[in-house]
């Protein structure tokens, strides 16, 4: 058991490393809250004085920004809801005694160490492009109509490439949970006569729903300020344009930095709203 004197030590050598975090943390939240009472223009004589909440109303009251975060909320949805899905898929499949799983693993995993523009990029031009793309190409194999992507299924195209470089991350993290069931209780299980199906459904599925918790909120946490994907392909259009994209987009366009932290500071009070969410529903596996 630890005495008074280890755990003040340890305290002590924590100290720096916490005070550090805090730093990093605050000093930014207390300058997006501090810009956002007032109207900032760098390019356009600067300090302009205090302008109240108008900067809140005024990036509230944009026909932009419903959409924007409706836009955000489903993207994390779908890619939840694929990499979850897939993920488990995958997990169990990996874990099945094969020729050359190692080997097969890397490779699943290798997209998640791939930048997120340069996939964009990738899924743009190698695969989503409507005249040179491999999906035209295979739509002119079986005699259809190539189907301009990112322009007609924009959102759905947006979640297919962002599930791609996120499957890697939960599928290690599932097939981790995996590995770490008993073995016995699946061997039991299959002398009692027990089909594949419910020894996954009711052994391995349920050992696994800390795994899926911790894989939930941990894309969540990134996946609500996601950027560069749509930087790169839609830059917004087509019903795209996230809320985090649409900060960027009223600070490049106005060069009004208030106006934009005030769009980061909603950008935060959501991303809260949904960790609760989570924690509520999904988080109470964490104490099981």
């Amino acid at each position: 058991m630890a005495t008074q004197q280890s755990r003040s030590a340890a305290r002590i050598m924590m100290a720096p490393a916490v005070i550090l975090l805090l730093g990093w943390m605050l000093v930014p939240l207390t300058m997006t809250v501090w810009f956002s009472f007032k109207k900032y223009l760098p390019l356009r004589g600067g300090d302009l004085g205090w302008t109240g909440f108008d900067n809140y109303v005024r990036f509230f009251t944009s026909s932009a920004f419903w959409p924007s975060v409706q836009a955000t909320l489903v993207i994390v949805g779908g890619v939840l809801a694929i990499t979850i899905v897939f993920g488990v898929l995958l997990a169990a499949l990996l874990n099945q005694p094969m020729w050359g799983r190692g080997i097969v693993r890397i490779l699943v995993i290798a997209p998640f160490f791939v930048m997120p523009t340069v996939s964009a990029l990738v899924w743009k031009n190698m695969f989503m492009d409507p005249v040179n793309g491999l999906f035209a190409h295979l739509w002119k194999l079986f005699g259809a109509e190539p189907v301009s992507w990112l322009s007609e299924a924009s959102l759905e195209s947006i979640i297919l490439i962002v599930s791609w470089q996120w499957l890697p991350f939960a599928t290690l993290i599932l097939l981790t949970a995996i590995q770490s069931l008993d073995s016995e209780q699946l061997e039991a299980a299959e002398m009692d006569g027990a089909p594949p199906l419910k020894r996954f459904g009711f052994i391995t599925l349920p050992h696994l729903s800390r795994a899926i918790t911790v894989v939930v909120l941990i894309q969540t946490i990134f996946l609500l300020s996601i950027f560069a994907e749509i930087f790169v392909t839609t830059q917004g259009a087509f019903g795209t344009k996230t809320l985090t994209y649409l900060i960027y987009q009223r600070v490049l366009e106005s060069q009004n930095v208030g106006l934009g932290s005030a769009g980061g500071v909603y950008a935060i009070i959501l991303a809260n709203i949904v960790a609760i969410f989570l924690m509520r529903i999904v988080g109470k596996n964490l104490d099981t």
